[in-house]
């Protein structure tokens, strides 16, 4: 039984870079950009009225204030400020899952701030402090061994492991950073087959060669890549041909 997600509505005005009316035909989360690094009121609001109408949980992913580096880029932000950013996000996209007739039903950092709380505990206990300020029962994704799964679990939080089929693994079980050669892997036979080893065996091949395990809940399906509604589709059909069933953790 393995949850399939996927980073959603990460456009802005006119621009959009996801697919996300075909993705959320195959995904059974949605990890909605709140408007820090993609996202705006119109496309939140779309976004959530699509999943709505499908039954994909929504998420809010939240990210640090960085419009123009997508997210991306290692910021310093103060822990009691980051944490009101996080709760803000966690508020703006709850008012459109409401109206769309769902709710919020988990909230996952995007990008460096994803980063960053893997092993930075003062800005995993600011995401934590944001979450419980926003909804003290909302549960967190996150990577697995992760500072942010262990002081969001010690502070109550339901807790859900993540794994990365088509991002590259160090052999310490986080991710290989973006800049790095081999950082994302290309090959969609590459990304079926880990999917499948991922969801059944709870193993994945390292950059190194080495298999390491991953014991994951939920299966991120990156939206911003190319070809990626064709690849989702590959991807939850041999699991499910495999025998995984597929639904949401929430």
């Amino acid at each position: 039984m393995i949850d399939l997600n996927a980073d959603l509505g990460e456009g802005f005005g006119r621009w959009r870079l996801t697919d996300d009316e075909q993705l959320l035909s195959v995904v059974t989360s949605a990890n909605v950009a709140c408007g820090f690094h993609a996202g705006d009121p119109a496309t939140m609001r779309r976004v959530c009225e699509l999943a709505a109408e499908r039954g994909v949980r929504i998420g809010a992913q939240v990210s640090y204030r960085d419009l123009a580096g997508f997210g991306r880029r290692a910021m310093d932000v103060p822990s009691g400020e980051l944490a009101a950013e996080v709760a803000y996000q966690i508020g703006a996209l709850e008012v459109f899952a409401r109206a769309a007739g769902s709710r919020v039903s988990y909230v996952k950092p995007h990008g460096a701030l994803y980063n960053r709380v893997v092993g930075d505990a003062r800005q995993a206990e600011a995401v934590v402090d944001g979450v419980l300020l926003a909804d003290a029962g909302l549960p967190v994704l996150g990577l697995p061994g992760s500072r942010f799964l262990e002081v969001a679990a010690k502070a109550g939080l339901p807790v859900v492991t993540e794994a990365f089929a088509d991002r590259a693994y160090t052999e310490e079980g986080t991710l290989v950073p973006r800049g790095q050669d081999g950082a994302v892997v290309t090959d969609p036979d590459a990304v079926v087959e880990r999917s499948v080893d991922l969801a059944r065996l709870g193993v994945v091949s390292a950059l190194g060669g080495r298999d390491i395990p991953v014991r994951a809940r939920s299966l991120c399906l990156h939206g911003d890549t190319p070809g990626a509604v064709d690849l989702a589709r590959r991807v939850r059909a041999e699991l499910e041909t495999c025998g995984v069933r597929v639904e949401p953790f929430a």
